[in-house]
């Protein structure tokens, strides 16, 4: 079995893709929207943001970058890939202003080589794609409400059929450079993000007839700071 260590860097060398992209380049990328960046104030990691991280686990704000996996069948591994944007400091995400993530979603076939052909490996397609959040303490609906088919997030020439998008194609997965989550009540000591997947995962390399459908979720809780005076 491959090793799985190369997960690790996944999202680093997908970031660094989508920053020097040019016409052309086979990442698939979906259209960021413009957003306000904003310097963080430097009080933001004071005592009281300290206590707010300790009261909600986060992941994301140790290491400012998670991978979030799911087998959906024996050795076919889909990652949800999602980093830490702007501000880059996690710790610096307070309830005030923008803060800025980003995610990608690849699959790993581990019975065959990395580099094996396509007909080798079993295909996993996506057709939808949902991103829902819920904040805390209140366990209230968040900003993030976010539910479309990922074929409208790519290249017209990306590897798609009516099943959906093709993850593991030579394109690579599906990548969203930038999701934007904007000012939260006051009070809020995290924001919970729910990704569902809707996704057709093929039985055995190459063979039409064996494909099963899922949806699967992944959640990712993101420590929420409060915001400095």
């Amino acid at each position: 079995m491959l090793t799985r260590t190369i997960r690790a860097t996944a999202a680093t060398a997908i970031l660094a893709a989508s920053l020097i992209a040019t016409a052309g380049c086979s990442q698939i990328a979906a259209m960021a929207q413009p957003i306000v960046e904003r310097t963080p104030d430097a009080s933001s990691t004071s005592a009281a943001g300290t206590d707010d991280a300790a009261a909600f686990e986060s992941v994301l704000s140790q290491d400012g970058s998670v991978s979030l996996t799911t087998d959906v069948a024996d050795d076919l591994e889909v990652t949800i890939d999602v980093w830490a944007e702007s501000p880059k400091r996690t710790q610096e995400w307070t309830t005030t202003g923008d803060k800025t993530f980003g995610y990608a979603i690849n699959v790993a076939d581990y019975r065959v080589a990395e580099k094996a052909t396509l007909d080798q490996k079993r295909r996993v397609y996506l057709s939808q794609l949902a991103v829902t959040s819920t904040l805390s303490p209140a366990q209230t609906p968040g900003p993030v409400n976010f539910t479309t088919d990922p074929r409208t997030l790519v290249p017209s020439d990306a590897m798609s059929t009516d099943r959906g998008l093709l993850l593991n194609s030579f394109q690579g997965g599906l990548l969203v450079p930038e999701s934007t989550i904007s000012q939260l009540p006051d009070g809020t000591t995290g924001i919970t993000l729910d990704f569902a997947l809707t996704l057709s995962a093929e039985g055995s390399p190459n063979s039409d007839g064996s494909f099963s459908e899922q949806t699967i979720h992944q959640t990712l809780p993101i420590a929420i700071f409060a915001a400095q005076s």
